[in-house]
């Protein structure tokens, strides 16, 4: 296809898959590796089997990772923008086929391969889709293993490596911009980009082990206390129990998954500033933290009056409780569930499905769209009617009091473009593999967005779907977990020329 008002500037080189590159790989292969110790620990703490696919993973991976580090060790060159989103998108693909090792060797879980790479990428992405049943009876090793993937994931392992690229006289910058969900990721809480990765990793971790000692203090178990708090910082909403929450009973448990979620949903920049500053200021002064707010709590009576007029619940208390905590599950696409949200009246799932692909502030570790385009593109929309009233006026976008540049309006533009074209084009291929038309085009829409739950088939999980359809939908955890330009641009022939 022609596209004649375009000029394409060719000062870049050809992107080569350089010695840089296969380094880098190496080092996501070996950090794979690390990945599967804990398991083992757990495994031989609680004594309850599937160790040896673990240890099994390890050795594979870390002599792997390690050949290839020391194969090109002589490699330092500066990782180029073009190099960077062949390695964000390569290392997707190979720490989620790595992390599916064990799940696939397990005995507990007897797990086909595509089943096991689904699950992998799964919780990788934080979408929380999953494929495995009877949780409670399986190994604690293998339910640690699912949890922390999750964590691990929800700030990306890509930042991780960041940390470490310096070491490795590598630069990272490129690959935290094709990493980092949302459209303005230039802003850094650092001068430095290692200093800004490592900031980010404290910061996630120390909310993570308070949502875990409040989960503990509320009444769950250390194991399960851990378990969830990495789900719920991570957004992605596995659990260690087949009920999910509801195993707990719980109300002080669910208002404090609904605090960790709702903080999880925020911007960790803004957090990091919030905390260095010890002020609120970074949260009231921010337009997209408090439309986000706004949405949650106008999401939240919508939803009670909806269940109040259908009589769902015997008190006003028990729909308070259930709206909250699934309005604020799913607008974080966290995907914690309390009840059946298929059996709520069906304007209720509408309304949560659509409060997931939305999701939360970009920067946070939620999927969806992201708040901060909402608020984009309804300013586009208004300036666009205003255009109609006063042909001749000037009207210029601004966001918290300053102008909002032209490319980050053109990058969300074109993000909504690719992001309904992605949502057409694989809903047409779970159609193509015989799944009916609520189930494809919710499974799809859940996995683009990171959501985890769906309707049809696939609400309760996705373990009926064909296998063609479980592969096409751990495609499109990626493409959404990676806001669908860093694989997008891979696939355009200029990028492969001189």
């Amino acid at each position: 296809m022609d596209y004649p008002n375009i000029t394409i500037s060719k000062k870049h080189s050809k992107p080569k898959f350089s010695r840089t590159v296969l380094r880098i790989i190496g080092l996501l292969l070996i950090i794979s590796s690390l990945i599967m110790v804990p398991p083992i620990i757990i495994g031989y703490i609680y004594q309850d089997g599937d160790i040896k696919p673990f240890i099994g993973g390890f050795i594979t991976l870390f002599i792997s990772g390690s050949a290839l580090l020391f194969t090109y060790r002589s490699a330092k060159s500066d990782l180029k923008i073009r190099s960077g989103f062949i390695v964000v998108g390569l290392s997707w693909l190979i720490i989620g086929g790595s992390c599916a090792i064990p799940l696939y060797f397990s005995h507990s879980l007897n797990l086909s391969l595509t089943d096991a790479v689904f699950e992998s990428v799964s919780a990788l992405t934080t979408t929380g889709a999953t494929i495995t049943s009877h949780l409670d009876e399986l190994p604690h090793s293998l339910l640690f293993y699912r949890q922390l993937l999750q964590w691990l994931g929800g700030m990306g392992i890509i930042v991780l490596a960041i940390a470490i690229l310096p070491m490795l006289r590598i630069g990272g910058m490129q690959m935290f911009k094709a990493e980092t969900p949302g459209p303005m990721k230039d802003n850094k809480l650092t001068p430095r980009i290692t200093e800004t990765a490592k900031s980010l990793w404290y910061l996630y971790l120390g909310i993570t082990l308070l949502c875990a000692l409040a989960f503990y203090m509320a009444g769950m178990n250390g194991f399960d206390a851990i378990g969830h708090a990495f789900s719920t910082l991570s957004t992605g909403g596995m659990s260690t129990h087949d009920d999910s929450m509801a195993y707990f009973d719980n109300s002080l448990i669910e208002f404090i998954a609904m605090i960790f979620m709702f903080i999880a949903g925020i911007n960790f920049s803004s957090h990091f500033i919030a905390w260095r500053s010890a002020s609120l200021k970074p949260y009231l002064n921010d337009t997209e933290i408090r439309t986000y707010a706004s949405i949650v709590l106008a999401s939240i009576v919508l939803i009670v009056l909806i269940l109040l007029d259908n009589e769902s619940y015997p008190s006003l208390y028990e729909s308070i409780r259930h709206a909250s905590f699934q309005v604020v599950s799913m607008i974080t696409t966290t995907g914690f569930t309390t009840n059946d949200v298929s059996q709520m009246p069906n304007l209720v799932p509408f309304l949560l499905i659509l409060l997931g692909t939305m999701g939360a502030c970009a920067g946070s570790t939620s999927g969806g769209i992201k708040m901060i385009r909402i608020v984009l593109l309804n300013k586009l929309s208004m300036r666009e009617l205003y255009r109609l009233i006063h042909p001749h006026g000037q009207f210029i976008v601004k966001l918290d009091g300053k102008t909002v540049n032209y490319r980050v309006l053109d990058s969300v533009s074109a993000f909504m473009l690719q992001f309904i074209f992605i949502l057409a084009l694989f809903t047409m291929v779970l159609l193509f593999f015989g799944e009916d038309l609520t189930t494809a085009g919710t499974s799809v829409l859940s996995s683009v967005a990171n959501i985890g739950p769906a309707l049809g088939t696939t609400h309760v999980n996705f373990v009926h779907l064909a296998d063609g359809s479980k592969w096409a939908l751990s495609l499109a955890m990626i493409f959404g977990r990676l806001e669908i330009f860093t694989l997008f641009v891979l696939l355009i022939p200029s990028y492969w020329e001189s």
